[in-house]
C-alpha cells in the first residue's frame, strides 16, 4: 500500500511540471501592489549623533520598476530626487541594495514631515505624505 501511495504522489506531482520561476519585481506592474501595500512603511525617520537621518530603504528595496523616488521636506513639494544605484538585473536578486546610501541627513528635528513620489517606469505617479511622528522610529 504504501508503495502504491508514494508511486501515486510522484507521479501526480510530475504530471504537474516545475515550479513556475519566481518574479524578478522588475517593472512597474510587478512593483506598483507591493509598494501600494506598504506605503506606511516607505519612510523612517531616525534621530541618530545629533542628526535626523531619513531612510529610503523600503523603496530603494523595490526600486526596480521605479525611475525616480523624489522628496519634499516639510511640505515642500516633492522635487528633490533621492538617488538610486542601478537596478541589478544580471542577478539573481535584481533589487539587492548594495551601496550605503540609503537615507538622508538634516539638522535634528528638522524634519517635520515629508513628501515623496514616485515615478514608476511605465509613467505613473504615486505621492504620499508622512509627518515625523508616523514615521519616527523608538
Amino acid at each position: 500500500m504504501r508503495k502504491r501511495v508514494s508511486s501515486a504522489l510522484c507521479a501526480g506531482l510530475c504530471l504537474t511540471g516545475a515550479a513556475a520561476p519566481a518574479s524578478p519585481f522588475t517593472t512597474a506592474a510587478e512593483v506598483r501592489p507591493i509598494l501600494q501595500a506598504t506605503q506606511a512603511q516607505w519612510l523612517a525617520v531616525r534621530e541618530y549623533d545629533g542628526q535626523d537621518l531619513v531612510y529610503f530603504s523600503q523603496l530603494l528595496s523595490w526600486r526596480c520598476g521605479l525611475t525616480q523616488i523624489r522628496y519634499g521636506l516639510n511640505d515642500a513639494p516633492p522635487e528633490i530626487v533621492f538617488p538610486m544605484e542601478p537596478c541589478h538585473e544580471d542577478s539573481a536578486a535584481p533589487n539587492a541594495v548594495t551601496g550605503d546610501m540609503v537615507y538622508l541627513r538634516a539638522p535634528l528635528g528638522s524634519v517635520r514631515s515629508i513628501r515623496v513620489l514616485l515615478i514608476y517606469d511605465d509613467g505613473m505617479t504615486e505621492e504620499a505624505r508622512f509627518e515625523r511622528a508616523q514615521i519616527l522610529m523608538p
